[in-house]
């Protein structure tokens, strides 16, 4: 994935599976674009992805099972860049970053209507920097958002 029919950018560009591409396509365009048109009258040029494919465990740590990543079931993002320049920074922003906090928090929340698990900066150490957006499917039908 290098791009979006929306004209939003990838980059670097990243190999995905077509169920999350589609799902991640669907949020940029009915979530992303219009939050942060609301917060900064501008819309996304570039999103800034850390990660897709990436035959590795989970946290990359040993012992671990198989990451989403594996299937190319999931997508890691750390920034946002808008068409007017400014760019958003995943990690929690400073004590005044009051628009950043908020378009942040909507990522959060409004990415857990098309993603089966989303995690991020205060899920854990391995997400301090970025948001994870899998489609990974549980038995129960549990869905991850923290």
């Amino acid at each position: 994935l290098s791009g979006l029919a929306s004209g939003v950018a990838i980059r670097p560009a990243v190999k995905l599976n077509c169920e999350v591409t589609e799902a991640f396509a669907k949020w940029v365009k009915y979530e992303l674009a219009p939050s942060s048109r609301y917060r900064y009258w501008s819309g996304i040029k570039t999103i800034k992805p850390l990660g897709g494919y990436s035959c590795r465990t989970m946290n990359s740590r040993r012992g671990n099972p198989m990451s989403e990543h594996a299937r190319g079931n999931a997508i890691d993002v750390g920034k946002f860049v808008l068409k007017n320049g400014k760019e958003i920074d995943v990690r929690k922003p400073g004590f005044f970053a009051f628009r950043e906090k908020a378009l942040l928090k909507a990522v959060r929340s409004d990415s857990c209507k098309y993603f089966n698990t989303v995690l991020g900066p205060g899920s854990d150490p391995f997400h301090k920097d970025h948001f994870h957006f899998d489609l990974r499917t549980r038995k129960t039908g549990y869905r991850h958002c923290d």
